[in-house]
C-alpha cells in the first residue's frame, strides 16, 4: 500500500514508520523537512498548518492509508481529511485517552463520557468530524506513550533522580494508579489497524496491558537503573500546598488515569512486546544514557523547594 504519513521524523512517526517499511509499503511523510526522510521513504515538504498548501501539496497525490499523528485541533485535520474523502480506504488518527472525564469507575473504557474541557477536546471534537463526514477512519487513544526518542520528559524526569541519587517526591500519598505504554508498541498496533475491516469506525484504547501507581512506577524506574526498589527515598507532599507558577513539579496528572485494552487486544491482536521494567530500560539504555542525560545539568528548585518544606 502507498501510505502518508503525517509528521514522520519524531518519536511515534519514526517507530510507525519503520515498522510500515518493514511491512513492505510505500512510506510518504509530509512534514516541514526539518529532518530529512530515511532512506527509502518518501518526503513532501510542506506546512500542515496551511490550508492552502496542504492542498496544493497532497491533492495531486494518492494514498491508500493516512496516519495523521500530529493533529491537535480539528483545524489541523479538516483540511487533510476533506482532501481524501472519498479517496482513501483508511484514514487513521492519533486521539489521546486524555479526553476522558473522570470517573470513578476505571478502567476508562472505550465510549466513555469525555470532558469538555479537556486540553485534548480538539481531539475528540476531530474524532467527531470524522464520523461525521463518513471517512473511513480509526482512532487511538494511548494513555501515556514512553521509549527512546520520548520528547516529553516521563521516565526520563525519574531517571534524573534516581540516576543522581536524589530523593523522588511524588505528589499525594504515591497510590494514584497510571498507565504507560512503550512506543514500539503503539506503532505496531497501529501498524496492525491497516486491512482490518473490524477497525473501521472505531476508537482504540492502546497502552500497556497493566497497571501501575505512582510509587510503583518509581519503584520500577530504579529496577531498570540496576537499583534496588528498596535504594531510592520517595518523599510524598500535598501539591495544593505548593504554588509552583507555571514550574512542572511532576510529569503526570494527579489523578487515576488508566484505560481498557481489551478492545485493541481483541480486535487489533494488540500483543505487547514490553512489560514495564523491560520498556523502562530500553528506554534508559538507549537513550538517556545513550544521549548523556544523566551527565546534563538540571533545574531542581522545585524538588528542593518541596523537600525543604516537608
Amino acid at each position: 500500500m502507498r501510505i502518508l504519513v503525517i509528521g514522520g521524523t519524531r518519536f511515534i512517526g519514526v517507530y510507525l514508520t519503520q515498522l510500515l517499511v518493514k511491512a513492505g509499503h510505500e512510506v510518504v511523510l509530509y512534514n516541514r523537512g526539518n529532518h530529512p526522510a530515511p532512506e527509502g521513504v518518501g518526503q513532501i515538504i510542506g506546512d500542515r498548518t496551511d490550508p492552502t498548501q496542504l492542498k496544493d501539496k497532497l491533492s495531486p497525490e494518492n494514498f491508500d492509508v493516512i496516519f495523521d499523528n500530529n493533529g491537535r485541533e480539528l483545524s489541523d485535520t479538516q483540511p487533510l481529511a476533506e482532501i481524501f474523502q472519498g479517496r482513501v480506504k483508511h484514514f487513521v488518527y492519533m486521539s489521546s485517552a486524555g479526553v476522558y472525564l473522570k470517573s470513578d469507575q476505571m478502567p476508562h473504557i472505550e465510549g466513555d463520557a469525555v470532558d469538555p474541557k479537556s486540553r485534548h477536546k480538539g481531539k475528540h471534537e476531530t474524532e467527531a468530524y470524522l464520523q461525521q463526514l463518513g471517512i473511513p477512519f480509526t482512532s487511538i487513544r494511548p494513555t501515556y506513550i514512553y521509549g527512546p526518542q520520548n520528547y516529553n520528559p516521563l521516565e526520563s524526569w525519574f531517571f534524573d533522580r534516581i540516576t543522581r541519587d536524589r530523593p523522588i517526591p511524588i505528589p499525594g500519598n504515591g497510590m494514584h494508579i497510571t498507565q504507560l505504554g512503550h512506543v514500539k508498541d503503539l506503532a505496531q498496533a497501529m501498524v496492525q489497524v491497516i486491512g482490518n475491516e473490524k477497525a473501521i469506525g472505531q476508537i482504540y484504547n492502546i497502552s500497556g496491558d497493566r497497571f501501575v501507581t505512582f510509587d510503583g512506577l518509581a519503584r520500577a524506574c530504579a529496577v531498570a537503573a540496576g537499583k534496588s526498589a528498596d535504594d531510592i527515598k520517595i518523599v510524598h507532599y500535598d501539591p495544593k500546598k505548593f504554588d509552583f507558577g507555571k514550574r512542572k513539579a511532576f510529569p503526570m496528572r494527579v489523578q487515576h488515569f488508566f484505560a481498557s485494552v481489551n478492545k485493541a487486544m481483541i480486535e487489533l491482536n494488540l500483543q505487547p512486546e514490553y512489560d514495564l521494567i523491560a520498556g523502562l530500560q530500553d528506554s534508559l539504555n538507549n537513550d538517556y544514557l545513550a544521549s548523556g542525560q544523566h551527565q546534563t545539568d538540571i533545574d531542581f528548585s522545585v524538588d528542593d523547594e518541596i523537600l525543604k518544606a516537608v
